[in-house]
């Protein structure tokens, strides 16, 4: 009531049936707006929903009709493995051959390289193991 009033005062007694004409306007696009949308998501969803039956009840024909179309077929027997000559299978070469061990020898710069950095605060697993 009070907003009625101030409005009223606002606007003058000429220009409130034309602000209420607007207004009533403007809320009867924005209903007929929402309709449409409301309407065409339905519509989208029922066809989403037929194509998706159709596409089923295709492929249920298709693979009847190919299940009954289809021939026998035959198993197929193992195929033969004849080795060439003057070759060896590689699992006998391996088993054969001679293999040597590689032996690395240990050298001054080997042993500095791969020597452990202290770290300032962390103990060492001797240091920690003496305490």
């Amino acid at each position: 009531m009070l907003i009625m009033l101030v409005i009223l005062l606002l606007f003058g007694g000429e220009k409130l049936p034309q602000l209420a004409r607007g207004l009533g306007k403007g809320i009867r696009d924005f209903k007929d707006a929402s309709e449409g949308v409301k309407r065409e998501i339905t519509n989208q969803i029922d066809n989403f929903e037929a194509k998706k039956a159709e596409q089923a009840n295709t492929a249920t024909s298709t693979t009847e009709t190919a299940a009954a179309a289809a021939p026998v077929v035959a198993a197929t027997p193992p195929p033969v493995i004849t080795p060439a000559p003057n070759t060896m299978p590689v699992a006998e070469i391996s088993s054969i051959a001679e293999v040597e061990p590689v032996h690395h020898e240990t050298s001054a710069t080997a042993e500095t390289h791969l020597r452990e950095t202290p770290i300032e605060g962390l103990k060492s697993p001797q240091e920690e193991v003496k305490s």
